[in-house]
């Protein structure tokens, strides 16, 4: 059940991605109203995918690559969803599911067979550290998608030369906002997930840091951050600078992700 659920979701972001753009090139009001239908529709089918998922494997279904990586296009979608409730922001949509489009093609590559828990993730603390860090993720990668229309409507405005992106795109003060909203939240979510998997650690090594590849590569990714939201909220850097700094710790971000479980071994190679 769980994965005809996965393919069912996997369906409809991809028609949803492919509204998305149609409505991009054509900025026809209907098409969009379609794509977003689609869209939530698709997030639905996609939560149905993990609670089922959940039921057969008999823990939170976040410790295998592919169900990573599924949830955190679940979490991006879903960020995005919280985020279009309350603000309007022109395409945002567009790059947002193509996102969680590529997430999800990424995530049905990857072995979707269940295997056992190692003892140290067998804790409640798996599903509060876990996907209190992915959410993060989730808002950071929003953050990091606002960053890259922000330099492409710049790059239009800069040379004079008006073209594809520079009536679809929002203005720059919106797109600046929008990276302000989503650092407010990812930065302190990212805080939190840090701190629970540092209590996680105390109980499952009897330590609380261990200097671990990918520990190392959160607090690196954590600093940059840090930088990032220090010299916007405190310094009062806006614009080109916080978008450049936003997409770097970004890609610290998604190495910290994978990058460290297939280049550099530790006690989390087994996990995601």
């Amino acid at each position: 059940m769980s994965f005809l659920l996965f393919q069912i979701s996997f369906a409809g972001y991809f028609l949803a991605t492919a509204a998305y753009l149609v409505f991009f090139f054509s900025q026809k009001k209907p098409v969009r109203r379609i794509a977003r239908m689609i869209f939530f529709g698709a997030a639905i089918l996609h939560t149905l995918n993990i609670i089922a998922r959940y039921v057969e494997a008999g823990h939170t279904p976040i410790t295998s690559q592919h169900e990573a990586v599924s949830f955190f296009a679940w979490s991006v979608a879903w960020c995005y969803l919280s985020f279009r409730w309350r603000y309007t922001v022109k395409n945002f949509g567009t790059f947002v599911s193509t996102l969680v489009f590529v997430l999800m093609v990424l995530s049905s590559l990857a072995s979707r067979q269940i295997m056992p828990l190692v003892p140290a993730l067998q804790s409640w603390w798996l599903p509060v550290h876990a996907s209190i860090s992915l959410v993060a993720d989730g808002f950071l990668a929003l953050a990091c998608i606002g960053s890259i229309m922000y330099l492409l409507q710049e790059r239009e405005i800069k040379n004079k030369r008006f073209g594809l992106f520079y009536s679809r795109l929002p203005s720059l003060d919106s797109l600046d906002k929008l990276n302000q909203h989503c650092l407010s939240i990812g930065f302190p979510l990212l805080t939190l997930g840090i701190i629970t998997g540092s209590l996680w650690a105390k109980q499952a090594w009897g330590s609380y840091w261990h200097w671990d590849p990918k520990e190392t590569w959160s607090l690196i990714t954590w600093f940059l951050y840090a930088a990032v939201v220090h010299q916007r909220f405190t310094v009062g850097w806006r614009g080109r600078r916080v978008a450049v700094l936003t997409i770097i710790a970004f890609v610290a971000v998604l190495f910290t992700l994978w990058g460290v479980t297939f280049l550099l071994k530790g006690v989390h190679t087994y996990a995601t």
